[in-house]
């Protein structure tokens, strides 16, 4: 996640740690994976692959591989959640990116799945398919679990905690998913090998319809931005906690002025007419036929390192060498932290079990596209060479 200030060390994290993964009465019976956490510093958390146990005859179920590494930052605020057979033959799996410390972290990886079972109705409400009626019970749980972590944060007496997490959540079967989104996370699928991205970025910048659409209604609620960040200092427009920008709007704008930040002049002609940060989050279904490979749930510290393209060709090479979906998301990892990736990355790979990657062809790049690669790297050296002719 990027923040105003962001505290970056010299260091690279290559210790591995484990996940716990262990039985749950409320889940089934299935697994829960949470990260398991060591020092303080040079933390890197992993675990096995997993099958998700199906009680649908016939079905192949989901191979897991997951992933979190601290990296570069002095503190890990990423975590990452999956219960495999949560609901009603759905399984449920979520990646959270906090910033500015880890209280909203901590509070969401419990809290958020509860919450949504009850909307949810203990997946009857999925099973029946009815996308209004999931979409209104998504959102109905993440402004709900909102509302009740800043009131956590303020009866803690951490009303002075500037924390906040982003959330993508997936409930997932063997032929639909339905994602629930905010933030800068991202998820995408293989299908067949061709790249589609399941959700939008909700950043305060840019020229996409969603950013267009972030940056109207922070205006509209009074807010301002600042070098792509709300008020000069958040980077991400929709979110968990952020009590600034919430409940403690008033006292922020205070903040500021005794700050220097701005003056007093410039906070009397500020009107909050809503909040600047929310946590209504977007809901997309996505019918998982038989050509869908895999779906890759990430935080941000892999994506703003790697296209989302070369993300899914990195992970399809991986599983046609070995066939290991944890090994696959590991090296992942590794390929971003070794790109420089400045933030902690989370990773969730769920492998649908369809695709035979020992017998899948090689990966061939478009000849088209060979040819005119080629033709324009001669087209820079030809000219290169006639410019130091001319010029001598």
């Amino acid at each position: 996640m990027a923040l105003l200030r962001p505290h970056l060390h010299p260091f690279h994290s290559n210790t591995l740690l484990r996940h716990s993964s262990y039985p749950s009465a409320d889940a089934g019976g299935g697994l829960i994976v949470y990260p398991t956490y060591g020092r303080r510093h040079h933390r890197c958390c992993s675990a096995i692959a997993i099958d998700a146990p199906s009680s649908m005859a016939g079905v192949t179920p989901i191979r897991w591989g997951y992933t979190s590494v601290q990296g570069f930052r002095d503190e890990m605020e990423d975590d990452i959640v999956i219960r495999s057979d949560a609901l009603d033959n759905f399984s449920y799996a979520a990646v959270f990116d906090g910033h500015a410390g880890s209280s909203s972290v901590k509070f969401l990886r419990e809290e958020l799945y509860k919450e949504c079972v009850g909307a949810l109705q203990a997946g009857s409400l999925l099973n029946g398919g009815d996308l209004a009626a999931i979409k209104e019970a998504l959102i109905k749980a993440f402004e709900s679990v909102d509302r009740n972590l800043l009131k956590w944060l303020e009866a803690n007496g951490e009303e002075e905690d500037e924390s906040g997490s982003t959330a993508t959540v997936m409930f997932i079967r063997n032929d639909v998913s339905f994602i629930a989104h905010i933030g800068d996370s991202c998820a995408v699928l293989s299908r067949s090998g061709q790249i589609e991205e399941l959700t939008d970025y909700h950043r305060p910048y840019g020229s996409s319809k969603a950013a267009i659409q972030e940056m109207k209604r922070i205006k509209e609620a009074g807010g301002w931005i600042v070098n792509g960040r709300i008020c000069g200092d958040i980077a991400v427009s929709r979110a968990f906690g952020d009590i600034r920008f919430k409940t403690k709007k008033d006292e922020m704008l205070k903040k500021g002025v005794d700050e220097g930040r701005w003056s007093e002049k410039f906070v009397s002609r500020i009107e909050f007419k809503g909040d600047m940060v929310v946590a209504t989050p977007d809901i997309f279904q996505v019918p998982i036929t038989s050509d869908v490979e895999f779906i890759i749930l990430a935080s941000d510290g892999l994506w703003d390192y790697m296209k989302s393209s070369d993300v899914v060709s990195y992970v399809r090479d991986q599983l046609r060498k070995h066939g290991n979906v944890q090994l696959a998301c590991e090296s992942l990892a590794q390929v971003a932290l070794d790109r420089r990736s400045q933030d902690n990355i989370s990773i969730i790979i769920a492998d649908l079990g369809r695709t035979e990657w020992k017998n899948l062809p090689a990966q061939r790049q478009n000849v088209v596209v060979e040819l005119v690669q080629a033709a324009a790297t001669v087209g820079l050296v030809t000219v290169g060479i006639w410019m130091s002719s001319y010029l001598s």
